[in-house]
């Protein structure tokens, strides 16, 4: 295969690293070795499980400088901030362990003389994990380390933008005495992804990305009959009461719309603010915006990196463009950042007023540093506009009545509710998304039941 990844860095457009695409003999190999290592794996004791998976975290963890150093390249997150991505993947990793037991113990179920009854969790087989670029590990941790602690085995395929994410997997559990061929990662191209899908090697499927992306998933595996979760897109909104913190709520919202430069699938992209807030949101949340320090990642006083790439910038220039045309007030001049170039990854940070529904930028997915703010006149109409979109991933509201709070969020389509923070996957909650955020489920006992399947035993035992 002709093929190759080329990785181009976002700091300087450089390319970062190049790897070879794996060819379909090789991919066959691998998912003929996936299949026989899990038929093994699967027998295991869960505490042996326990101790490979843990071996691998601290693996990973005492691997931090050069990883940290990789995810600033690849992707452009700030070198300040990319350790922090190593630490949540151990929290959320642990966490997952540590309740392996619990989750997928054997039910009983008693109350019908003469019959032992009871359900367990069976291994689903091989997992197919599907990992994008923007969070790289901490959104496939969220399967491979459930999927492998259930007994199943997993392979790895990473976006080519972050191809040496998926290396520093396979390297953290080479350090670990998991059975050979139990994770395994392979380099695709979109065609391979396809075919694979279309085979009947492939037990389950775990995807993050675009709402176009999970549609081909679906698409590539109709009829058969596998497990598929998807995590995909998201315009998850905040609403901030006229009785909030409104300090607590400026610095909340704004480091979820603008951390990572906004590239996160649950980060706050539009804003709802009580009237009466309004005018000192607005006032107080640009001066922090103003802040930001847009800069080279590698440079450890930038607190705002480039985005992906520049068909990404432009994207958002569009958006932002469209919406000035049509009325809207930008609070951030681009010549206050100067690194802030057409053609290039290197986007100021803006935001926006005078927006509303009919514009892209409340609407569309934009997944940069912009966020757009509206002004409202109470609880009924924030949810309004907080349900009008074709997303449902997470929504938060900032308050200090808990009892008001619990009852807009009721009323809220979402897969997670926040009050006075945002933009954070506990693992002890289910992480899931309604509408075109995607289907299933991750973390928790709940990611356990995504990744396994209920076997039921009907004993007689007296005859």
């Amino acid at each position: 295969m002709d093929e190759k990844i080329m990785l181009k860095s976002p700091i300087d457009g450089s390319i970062y690293a190049e790897r070879d695409y794996a060819t379909e003999e090789e991919i066959t190999q691998a998912f003929n070795r996936s299949i026989q290592a899990q038929q093994t794996w699967k027998n295991t004791d869960i505490y042996h499980r326990q101790q490979c998976c843990r071996e691998m975290v601290n693996a990973f963890t005492d691997n931090a400088e050069e990883i940290a150093e990789q995810l600033c390249w690849m992707m452009g997150r700030p070198i300040r901030y990319a350790k922090s991505e190593i630490q949540g993947l151990a929290e959320r990793a642990n966490y997952m362990i540590d309740i392996a037991p619990e989750a997928l113990k054997t039910e009983s179920v008693d109350g019908k003389p003469g019959f032992n009854r009871f359900i367990t969790r069976e291994p689903l087989g091989v997992c197919f994990v599907i990992a994008p670029w923007n969070y790289p590990y901490l959104t496939a941790v969220n399967t491979i380390i459930p999927a492998i602690m259930a007994g199943n085995s997993v392979v790895l395929k990473h976006s080519a933008l972050t191809a040496l994410c998926a290396e520093q997997f396979s390297k953290a559990f080479d350090q670990s005495e998991l059975a050979a061929d139990v994770f395994q990662h392979l380099h695709l191209t979109h065609k391979a992804t396809e075919n694979i899908l279309q085979q009947q090697k492939v037990h389950s499927v775990s995807f993050t990305g675009s709402t176009f992306g999970g549609e081909q998933i679906e698409r590539s595996a109709a009829g058969k009959f596998i497990n598929i979760n998807l995590e995909l897109g998201g315009k998850d909104p905040a609403y901030v009461r006229a009785d909030a913190d409104l300090q607590h709520a400026v610095e909340t919202c704004i480091d979820g719309a603008f951390f990572n430069s906004g590239q996160s699938c649950c980060g706050i992209e539009r804003i709802y603010v009580a009237e009466s807030l309004f005018d000192e949101f607005v006032s107080k949340a640009t001066e922090m915006v103003k802040g930001y320090i847009l800069g080279r990642p590698d440079d450890p006083l930038t607190t705002l990196g480039p985005v992906i790439s520049p068909k990404a910038a432009d994207f958002i220039r569009d958006q932002i463009d469209e919406a000035l045309n049509a009325g809207a007030t930008a609070h951030v001049s681009p010549s206050e950042f100067p690194l802030d170039k057409a053609g290039t990854p290197y986007l100021a940070p803006q935001l926006l007023t005078n927006v509303d529904h009919n514009m892209r930028v409340m609407t569309e997915e934009s997944f940069g540093p912009i966020v757009g703010i509206m002004k409202v006149k109470d609880d009924d109409e924030a949810v309004k506009l907080m349900n009008d979109s074709e997303f449902g991933l997470t929504a938060s509201v900032f308050t200090q009545n808990m009892d008001e709070a619990i009852k807009v969020g009721q009323q809220l389509d979402t897969g997670t509710f926040f009050v006075n923070r945002c933009d954070y996957l506990d693992p002890a909650l289910a992480w899931t998304g309604v509408k075109n955020s995607g289907r299933g489920c991750s973390l928790s006992a709940y990611g356990y039941h995504a990744l396994t399947r209920p076997k039921s035993y009907h004993i007689k035992t007296e005859i």
